[in-house]
């Protein structure tokens, strides 16, 4: 059974706590900005490697299910049907959404199904959830060309899953830049060690 929605949102800090950029920006900077979403397992490796990058700034939350503003533990039952999720807000004069995508691939497993290592249920699932249909080409050829790697490999299918982005509901202060907060805090950020040509893959 389905968890019942909430009508409250969860509420953030006004500012990113290792970028220092609004983590929730006003409409004139979005309007130059572009969004994409990932979910790749634990949300805190996830959210330190986006934020390396040269990015606007990142988010972690719950996104995929069907209960409205749900909360980690009910999301930990996985009866609201949400993944772990981190939502990237980046200028596409700095960098590329081809370039996140590459970051995406090579830093988890995306062919273990719902887990993520010994992190196991449907929130650690892998997932692209897509913003118009130029990120969606894009995921799926990058998908494409991915499995071509990880099949030579002997790794088996990518089950990935990749849609038009739901709705983003932010997860709790305390999992915003965990890893920030926390330095020695739990990661279980992995790759398979395979890259897309031109790009190696990277620790936590």
């Amino acid at each position: 059974m389905a968890m019942p929605d909430r009508n409250q949102p969860i509420e953030v800090a006004a500012q990113h706590l290792v970028l220092g950029t609004p983590m929730q920006p006003s409409a004139d900077i979005l309007a130059d900005l572009e969004a994409a979403m990932f979910g790749m397992g634990c949300f805190w490796g996830v959210e330190k490697k986006f934020w390396q990058a040269p990015v606007y700034t990142t988010a972690v939350g719950y996104a995929g299910g069907t209960t409205a503003h749900p909360r980690y533990p009910e999301v930990c039952t996985g009866r609201t049907g949400h993944a772990e999720v981190v939502r990237v807000l980046f200028d596409p004069d700095k960098i590329s959404y081809e370039a996140l995508l590459k970051i995406f691939w090579e830093n988890h497993d995306p062919t273990q199904g719902m887990r993520q290592g010994n992190d196991v249920g449907s929130q650690y699932r892998s997932a692209i959830y897509t913003y118009g249909d130029a990120q969606m080409r894009a995921a799926e050829a990058s998908r494409d060309a991915y499995q071509q790697v990880l099949s030579r490999a002997g790794y088996g299918k990518i089950t990935t899953e990749i849609r038009r982005a739901p709705e983003f509901y932010f997860a709790e202060d305390y999992h915003q830049q965990y890893l920030a907060k926390n330095p020695a805090g739990y990661c279980a950020l992995a790759g398979t060690g395979h890259a897309l040509p031109g790009r190696a893959a990277g620790p936590c």
